[in-house]
């Protein structure tokens, strides 16, 4: 399932009293950029649309929950993992409602080059993970990891870092993030 980022986040914007000028300068994110998301022109990275989000504020998770749960099953088939991000990297997440949970379980895909973006990342919390198949570069506190099949990391997710697949292959990393936020 792949939610329509552009309409959401007009309508959370517009929720919260805010014109796409106040978040944009609330974001660090340009107008120009918010207004292309909003109107579904351009796909934003999870690093863009995380300082966005910020900017309302909300997190990752809030935003794509749904907005009436049903009650959630203790089983997740693969069809049933919730698609937070597609294209060069995928994350399918455990769980549609993040609400009131405790962790965030992703299962992630990163195509041969693929990167969370040029921004770092940093949010409350703690996340780990574990390396299924493939190489991975995880940068932190501008120190590089490459990590293969086998290799995890664990780290408080306040220090900066970002994800990037440095092989040939599709990079698999089952990870978990507390509290939720990617």
């Amino acid at each position: 399932m792949q939610p329509d980022i552009g309409p959401r986040l007009r309508s959370m914007r517009q929720q919260n009293g805010l014109s796409q000028r106040a978040l944009a300068k609330r974001s660090g994110i340009s107008n120009a950029t918010i207004s292309l998301i909003e109107s579904r022109k351009l796909n934003p990275s999870v690093a863009v649309l995380k300082k966005i989000l910020d900017g309302v504020p909300s997190d990752l998770s809030s935003f794509f929950a749904e907005e009436n749960p049903t009650p959630e099953p203790a089983v997740f088939r693969s069809d049933d993992l919730v698609e937070i991000a597609r294209g060069k990297i995928s994350y399918k997440q455990v769980g549609r409602n993040l609400s009131g949970k405790n962790i965030q379980i992703l299962h992630e895909l990163y195509a041969p080059g693929a990167s969370t973006g040029k921004v770092t990342l940093h949010h409350g919390g703690q996340e780990g993970g574990v390396v299924i198949r493939g190489h991975c570069e995880l940068t932190l506190d501008g120190e590089r990891f490459v990590l293969g099949p086998g290799d995890a990391y664990y780290f408080d997710s306040s220090r900066p870092h970002r994800f990037r697949n440095v092989g040939s292959e599709e990079c698999e990393i089952v990870s978990a993030c507390s509290p939720p936020s990617v």
